[in-house]
């Protein structure tokens, strides 16, 4: 029975825990969904809930399909680099959608849980354009299973309103760039952390305190041997 409920656990199938939110971190029923949303306690996912604003849909817009896409690399930019200051990013997405529970939703999977925790922590006191941000540890490991395929291949009728993600993509060049200065970023901080180790190995090693002690038996071991000798 325990190994049956283990392998249905988020799916269709079960009938106690909501499979969307498992799957999305969302759901378009919120707090009436007649299954359960488990949050998490633990996870390298977070979740920021409506943060982007597409101009595109605001009904006056009049950008173009270029100007749309610059309005979001920036937007794309500067939340990047701030998530990257609670750790490594493996992965950033944000929806495209217009339901109410998915639009504007950014998901960042960081290296370890401790680096989303602690994101959670900093970002709720925290405002972007003149609004609060709302983060929480989300349950989604796996975006393949949470994005629209059918989306991906254009074929998706649902719209915007589909349940499934669907994801608007920064240029690939902005986030070929993103992710190469992090790696550097990286780098240079296990580089000055090695060094900051060797620096304090070598500074124990010739502390003041060892040096007197060894001084101090020195001059003890001439003592004796002048004693020796008659002196």
């Amino acid at each position: 029975m325990a190994d049956h409920l283990a392998s249905i656990y988020g799916t269709e199938k079960d009938k106690v825990n909501c499979s969307f939110y498992f799957k999305i971190g969302a759901c378009r029923h919120g707090d009436r969904c007649s299954r359960k949303h488990v949050k998490p306690n633990f996870s390298q996912t977070v979740l920021l809930s409506n943060v982007y604003q597409n101009p595109a849909y605001d009904g006056v817009s009049n950008l173009t399909e270029e100007q749309l896409q610059e309005h979001f690399d920036l937007f794309f930019e500067d939340m990047f680099m701030e998530l990257a200051k609670y750790g490594e990013v493996e992965e950033m997405n944000v929806c495209d959608n217009v339901g109410d529970h998915l639009v504007g939703n950014v998901y960042v999977r960081f290296k370890y849980e401790e680096n989303a925790g602690n994101a959670v922590d900093g970002l709720n006191n925290r405002f972007y354009a003149g609004r609060p941000l709302y983060a929480e540890l989300s349950p989604v490991t796996d975006f393949g299973e949470a994005c629209c395929r059918q989306y991906e291949m254009g074929e998706c009728t649902r719209g915007g309103f589909c349940n499934f993600m669907h994801l608007k993509l920064p240029s690939r060049k902005l986030e070929k760039e993103l992710f190469q200065a992090q790696d550097e970023s990286l780098r240079l901080q296990k580089k000055e952390k090695r060094k900051s180790g060797k620096d304090r190995s070598a500074s124990r090693s010739r502390s003041p305190s060892r040096d007197r002690k060894r001084r101090d038996r020195s001059s003890e071991r001439n003592e004796r041997r002048r004693r020796g000798n008659g002196y």
